[in-house]
């Protein structure tokens, strides 16, 4: 038997986890937020929100663990500590973080094996990723300049693990120096303007829980002088959903690095043609 049988998940990555190591039954709730897999939704209790959740709604499912993320969950997690339950509080802002989380889970749930197989699959993936933006490297082609937007009021740009994923994607980010922020207010853009001296080549918005407006963005003054925004019939200003690259599990590997890849295959055929593709 292993050691936790039912874990609270408060974070959306960890259900993402624990479903990816065929250990589903030991989910006891999750997060309203969960999009991956699809399915957990359907099969499994939601107890709370991203920062906010009661506390009677999560020790209702008798958690013998509660798996929350970021100091946004720190008082939920310290009021649940006071209640006697164990918690683990991971705060991982990199790749790398993403990977010892899976690790961490597979061991908490006896799924060793499952965890080593999908960090392989996880790292292949990455691997993948870095080789075809090497060919472009190869044939001389620049990195087309990322832009990526976290919010809108105020503008605040990627997370650690969101400018490692451009990175291995083919692509340059515009405001690299702010990823390692911890906290949002740390990567805010206190000037719109510093966003049209970069120049994007490419702009992506993947607005936390709210859908992205391309035509807000479009409209913006003095904007239009950004090559994203000039080439915007081209795809080059759009949306990855939140759900599939915010949140630091394997969706973001999975599924919001696939997306980086495919808009700057884009670009590159836009410019080079469509062997870029």
């Amino acid at each position: 038997m292993s050691h936790y049988q039912r874990i609270a998940c408060l974070c959306t990555e960890a259900v993402d986890t624990l479903y990816a190591l065929g250990a589903e039954e030991h989910i006891a709730g999750i997060s309203g937020f969960t999009v991956h897999p699809p399915r957990a939704r359907q099969e499994k209790p939601k107890i709370s929100g991203f920062s906010s959740g009661k506390l009677e709604r999560i020790l209702a499912v008798e958690p013998d663990l509660v798996v929350g993320y970021s100091g946004l969950q720190a008082e939920l997690c310290r009021d649940l500590s006071k209640a006697g339950v164990e918690v683990l509080l991971f705060n991982q802002r990199t790749l790398s973080g993403i990977l010892r989380m899976v690790r961490v889970l597979a061991a908490l749930v006896e799924r060793e094996k499952q965890g080593n197989l999908l960090e392989i699959t996880l790292h292949t993936r990455l691997d993948m990723a870095r080789t075809q933006a090497k060919l472009w490297d190869l044939v001389g082609w620049r990195r087309p300049v990322v832009y990526f937007e976290e919010w809108n009021e105020p503008l605040t740009t990627g997370i650690g693990w969101v400018s490692e994923l451009i990175q291995l994607a083919g692509g340059v980010d515009a405001f690299a120096e702010l990823s390692q922020g911890a906290s949002a207010r740390e990567r805010k853009i206190a000037d719109p303007d510093d966003v049209v001296r970069r120049q994007p080549d490419i702009i992506v918005g993947s607005w936390c829980g709210r859908a992205f407006k391309a035509d807000e963005v479009l409209a913006r003054p003095g904007w239009a002088e950004i090559p994203a925004v000039r080439q915007a019939e081209h795809g080059m200003v759009c949306e990855i959903p939140s759900s599939d690259i915010l949140a630091p599990g394997p969706a973001a590997i999975q599924h919001g690095l696939s997306q980086l890849q495919q808009l700057i295959g884009r670009w590159h055929a836009h410019h080079h043609g469509t062997l870029a593709e």
